[in-house]
């Protein structure tokens, strides 16, 4: 640039572009509530789902559920097959989660092989048993990773808003009570919060 009496001087021209920043806060939050391995919501978006869940059917009078999932005997497929066919199988059973619910009900992952799914509205407690059964189903169908003949099973807790809870804590924790009532009951079937 040059001044009137013809010296050059140096300018510095900033170009803020604000979509970047936008698009690079965007990532860093949707990383901060999702799952790395499954790219299913974590434990942070999950509560604050169901926050919002509970709130809803309070203000409606409806009823939600929530089916506490745990994989039976993962820790033998990791052992023995190593972490990376464990990962894979993660994975999948994201997928078959996913395929087994509406898209308005929400499938999250809380750490290891555990899953919880947030059933958005249930007409009746039954309802979940139902669901619940269909996850079972959906899971027990054969995987086939690296030429490796998979079949999952789980076990499922199930709560439901009002009767199991106000919160979202106490609906979480009380289905994993009955998850691992599932559990001493023989593995690969879902149990109601008593």
């Amino acid at each position: 640039i040059h001044d009137q009496h013809g010296t050059t001087s140096g300018a510095v021209i900033v170009f803020h572009d604000v979509s970047v920043a936008r698009a690079i806060e965007a990532e860093m939050s949707h990383l901060a509530q999702h799952d790395i391995l499954t790219k299913l919501p974590n434990r942070t978006l999950l509560q604050d789902r169901l926050s919002q869940a509970i709130t809803t059917a309070g203000r409606n009078g409806t009823r939600i559920a929530v089916l506490f999932v745990d994989l039976d005997g993962f820790k033998h497929i990791n052992d023995s097959l190593g972490h990376a066919i464990g990962d894979r199988l993660l994975q999948s059973v994201a997928k078959r989660l996913l395929a087994s619910v509406r898209t308005s009900d929400t499938v999250s992952r809380i750490g290891g092989d555990e899953f919880v799914v947030l059933l958005s509205e249930v007409a009746h407690a039954g309802d979940a048993g139902v669901k619940a059964g269909k996850v079972l189903a959906a899971l027990n169908a054969p995987l086939e990773i690296d030429q490796h003949n998979l079949r999952v099973t789980a076990s499922i807790g199930v709560t439901t808003y009002p009767e199991d809870g106000q919160e979202t804590a106490m609906l979480i924790k009380n289905a994993d009570l009955a998850m691992y009532q599932a559990k001493e009951n023989g593995r690969n079937n879902y149990q109601f919060f008593e």
